[in-house]
């Protein structure tokens, strides 16, 4: 952003309600992809306005004529400004992401926490789950947000939080302690099962990396943004996925349930395994690709 057009913008533009109307307009002239907690320009400028000027989250109307100050207006445009020029998700700016209504903190060592399984989470995954789980754990955690929400589902539960990632193991913990969850929430990391070896759960949930070479190749740079690792398994999207169906069986207790998500490859997944039975789930909020397989549904 030139030095002069941002000296006129501090004059032109007043209010949140300005500054909102400025960065959906930049934002849809930049064609910015969106899909990382908005899906549209106008949100996501709600999104970074009110963060920028700490405002927690657009809930008063009220507040879209107040006036700004200099330094906030600087601020707000230094936001909209690196959202264009980097073309990264806004969650990364704001270093929050909500999910299941919930407040997380992310950054670039994990994605940003957008699954359809938050449904599942708010209804306390019926009514696959005959009884309350008493072990859950949340395999490729990233930022934690699908374990800590299912803790504090089922506040009697134990659950463990597992990733690969050192990196993103560090932002879960930042997580489990903003939730003040250390006597029910621990961390392990491990390739898959490798470090969990003796530990079996009631609910196991994954939303592990899914995509193909090709979508992957073509994703939007939003999306080229978070860590590749989070993202691409192959060239079909599975290798992690059939390793997780493999082994899954001997982890989880009599009656237990595993919930995963593969996205656009569940047309690959039910072809590479046409005798397991998968329950896909239907999400009245969007989303696809989810689904249920009870222990004694596994293969092996």
């Amino acid at each position: 952003m030139a030095t002069y057009a941002k000296a006129d913008l501090l004059v032109d533009l007043i209010s949140v309600r300005d500054f909102i109307r400025y960065g959906a307009s930049q934002f849809n002239a930049a064609k910015l992809y969106f899909g990382h907690g908005t899906d549209n320009a106008w949100d996501e400028a709600v999104q970074i306005v009110c963060w920028a000027v700490h405002l927690a989250g657009f809930n008063n109307p009220n507040i879209l004529d107040a006036r700004l100050t200099t330094a906030e207006k600087q601020q707000v445009l230094e936001a909209i400004d690196l959202r264009i020029r980097e073309r990264i998700p806004a969650a990364y700016i704001t270093g929050t992401a909500i999910f299941c209504g919930l407040e997380f903190f992310v950054d670039s060592r994990v994605l940003v926490p957008r699954s359809p399984i938050a449904e599942l989470i708010e209804q306390h995954f019926a009514p696959w789950l005959p009884v309350e789980p008493e072990y859950i754990l949340d395999l490729c955690t990233g930022s934690g947000c699908i374990g800590i929400a299912s803790a504090l589902a089922f506040p009697n539960s134990q659950v463990v939080l597992s990733d690969i990632s050192k990196d993103a193991l560090a932002v879960a913990e930042r997580n489990i302690d903003k939730f003040d969850l250390r006597e029910q929430v621990s961390l392990c990391q491990s390739d898959l099962f490798a470090n969990l070896e003796g530990q079996c759960f009631d609910l196991i949930v994954s939303n592990p990396p899914y995509v193909d070479l090709d979508d992957l190749s073509e994703m939007p740079a939003e999306y080229q943004a978070e860590p590749e690792i989070g993202l691409g398994s192959g060239s079909d999207g599975l290798d992690f996925t059939r390793r997780l169906l493999l082994e899954a069986a001997q982890y989880l207790n009599d009656g237990g349930v595993l919930v995963v998500e593969v996205g656009n490859s569940a047309g690959a997944l039910v072809s590479a395994f046409p005798e397991v039975p998968f329950t896909w789930i239907e999400f009245e909020r969007g989303g696809h690709g989810v689904f249920v397989l009870t222990r004694e549904q596994l293969p092996g």
